[in-house]
Order: C-alpha cells, then sequence, then structure tokens
C-alpha cells in the first residue's frame, strides 16, 4: 500500500511540473497575456499552488473515508460469513 501512495506522490508532483499545464480561468488568462510571458508563468504557478492544498485536503479525506469503509466491509464480512 505504501508504495502504491508513493507511486501517486511522484505522478501528481510531476503532473505539476508540467510546464504545459494550465490553470487559469478566463479572466486570468486576460490578465497574464498583458503583463508578458514571464509574470503569466508565475501566475499560472502560483494558481496550481493554491489549489494543491484544498485539492490535497479533500484527497485525504477522501482516503481516509475509503479506508474506514474497507474496514467496516471487511468486519461484516468476518462476523457473517454465510452471506
Amino acid at each position: 500500500m505504501k508504495k502504491s501512495g508513493l507511486l501517486v506522490l511522484v505522478v501528481l508532483v510531476l503532473l505539476l511540473s508540467s510546464n504545459a499545464l494550465q490553470a487559469q480561468c478566463s479572466i486570468c488568462t486576460k490578465t497574464a497575456s498583458q503583463l508578458g510571458e514571464g509574470p503569466a508563468k508565475a501566475l499560472n504557478s502560483a494558481i496550481i499552488y493554491l489549489a494543491f492544498a484544498p485539492l490535497a485536503i479533500i484527497g485525504f479525506i477522501g482516503f481516509r473515508w475509503w479506508k474506514k469503509e474497507q474496514t467496516i466491509i471487511a468486519s461484516e464480512a468476518q462476523s457473517n460469513p454465510h452471506s
């Protein structure tokens, strides 16, 4: 399980560090195009950076919920083997 978590983390870091990743809404895109290439890349990186924390929290909560459901299902299967 730890290996798959590490693999997911590595893939996520690689995806977030991609230069082709665009996380701008239409208003931010228009503003960034007026700023020039350097500030536009910085703005895009900042948007991705700020979006990572809420997405990580949601992922963590979802993972904990999934693990708890798996333990509940396993305990129900052990207590009722004839079903």
